[in-house]
């Protein structure tokens, strides 16, 4: 569209809104061409043909355009996520009746508005259960290890709101796996509850097996210096302090001298200052307070690096024969792009078959170059299964940088809603209150914020249950308030200054 013809004259705008509706159905069609012969999901079919629409427009800057429309009382076209193309149509319509156009453009069926918005609960149905009777968002909530055992603990979380079990394969095995299905299922039942079981696999994420180290009380600060090795038999040197394992061979031989490298969602950050065939040294920079205590199984990020995996690890396999069984969603961490996705649709076909179809997955949403690849990620996925994802915003801010993060978690939000594909708000949501008892004002903010995603997940702690209570309360007083990114304006409860 050309910039240089924007105008507030309604005749202008005209022009200016049928050239980027043009503009929009060619290039939105050539999108959802590429991917059609690859959709099977017929349910999929007409959310895909909106977000082919919504992708097309945003490669375009209407910015100019959006303050041009504003005077004229009509759609700024900055909620149209679920509804891109018909938006634009209803704009060129009533223009038409502004300038008494002949051609009289007809306007779009009000029903048709609703149509993604109508799909979006659908499948957030599908995937997270029925509809709590207060409240749309869904809670997710980790299982701490006791939930194998507690069923008073599982009994208390599903009676204040739980929705969505989440089991993390990357800790504990079947045999507690199973226990906690068993209590997590026998309590719903009782409770009259629909409440889903998630089992995240692993995958391919970097982190911290094993550590060892020479001091009595390891921690460590800046200018320290760490050694990362693959070398699982040789007792570690007294060169270094400390020393952590790490069994994934591709690292060692990708990585380069100076490239920073982050451990625990940031909670360390470091350069790599020595590189060699079985371990590397890594060099502390700046640490969360004034030391850190290094741990096993905490994430390395290497914002710089691409790794790329070609296969499922043996465990992963096996994590997924597990889930087939026993989960109603599969996520996955550490997905990249369509690739990483078809790996577990191969996987989950092995032992499924034909049912493959029928079980959700879940995309873990936590590099840089996973929010780039989001739309072929969502188009490969979601053309065979039920589908969401999880903005994973710990190694999310890690891999792009705090700062990058705020516009990401929204870009993600967007995008997956104009494919009507439900979003989780994940980590660090009220993790002050789960941990200690009491939460930051920041905290109550951001739980607020994540009801605009469709799932919000908290991680486990000693006072999850006091968590899932007021994340409810968060939950059910900010709905009547807001849909995505639409305000509701209802009543508000404000004293007017006016005198009687």
């Amino acid at each position: 569209m050309n910039k240089s013809k924007q105008s507030n004259n309604p005749e202008q705008l005209l022009e200016n809104m049928t050239e980027l509706h043009a503009d929009i159905q060619k290039e939105g069609k050539e999108i959802f061409d590429y991917w059609a012969d690859s959709i099977s999901r017929k349910s999929f079919k007409e959310s895909a043909e909106n977000l082919s629409y919504y992708l097309a427009l945003r490669h375009h800057d209407i910015t100019e355009l959006q303050t041009a429309l504003i005077p004229w009382g009509l759609s700024s076209l900055g909620r149209l996520e679920s509804k891109t193309l018909i938006t634009i149509e209803a704009v060129i319509a009533t223009l038409d009746d502004i300038i008494g156009s002949e051609r009289k453009t007809k306007h779009p069926d009000p029903a048709k508005f609703e149509a993604g918005r109508v799909r979006l609960q659908k499948n957030t149905k599908k995937i997270f259960g029925k509809k709590p009777d207060h409240r749309t968002t869904r809670i997710m909530v980790t299982m701490p290890d006791k939930a194998a055992k507690d069923k008073e603990l599982v009994h208390d979380l599903i009676a204040e709101g739980m929705n969505v079990a989440r089991i993390n394969c990357a800790h504990n095995g079947p045999k507690e796996w199973k226990k906690m299905i068993q209590n997590i299922k026998k309590t719903a039942k009782e409770l009259e509850k629909d409440v889903r079981i998630l089992m995240d696999i692993a995958g391919p994420k970097i982190r911290t097996e094993w550590v060892f180290s020479h001091q009595s009380k390891p921690k460590v600060k800046k200018g320290d210096d760490i050694r990362i090795t693959r070398n699982f038999e040789k007792l570690p040197k007294e060169d270094v302090n400390f020393t952590a394992g790490c069994g994934l061979d591709i690292i060692y031989e990708q990585i380069e001298e100076g490239q920073p490298v982050l451990y625990d969602d940031g909670e360390m950050e470091s350069v790599i200052k020595e590189v060699h065939k079985d371990e590397f040294l890594l060099e502390v920079v700046k640490t969360k307070g004034k030391s850190v205590r290094i741990k096993a199984e905490k994430g390395l990020n290497f914002p710089k690096s691409h790794f790329y995996f070609e296969t499922l690890n043996e465990k992963d396999q096996e994590d997924i024969q597990f889930a087939c069984q026993h989960a109603d969603i599969i996520g996955y961490s550490y997905v990249n792009d369509g690739h990483d996705i078809q790996l577990v649709q191969e996987e989950v076909e092995k032992n499924l078959g034909a049912k493959a179809k029928n079980i959700a997955l879940m995309a873990k949403i936590e590099t840089a170059r996973a929010a780039q690849n989001l739309p072929e990620i969502i188009f490969t996925a979601a053309s065979k299964q039920p589908f969401s994802v999880m903005i994973a915003r710990g190694d999310l801010a890690a891999e792009s940088g705090y700062i990058d993060l705020a516009s990401l978690q929204q870009e993600i939000m967007w995008v997956s809603e104009a494919g009507d594909i439900p979003v989780v708000w994940a980590t660090e949501v009220l993790d002050t209150l789960v941990s200690e008892g009491v939460p930051t004002r920041s905290e109550v903010t951001d739980a607020a914020e994540g009801t605009r995603a469709d799932c919000v997940m908290l991680n486990k702690g000693d006072y999850i249950v006091e968590g899932v209570n007021m994340l409810n309360d968060i939950i059910e007083r900010m709905e009547p308030l807001q849909y995505k990114k639409t305000p509701t304006l209802g009543k508000l409860n404000f004293k007017s200054t006016k005198k009687n």
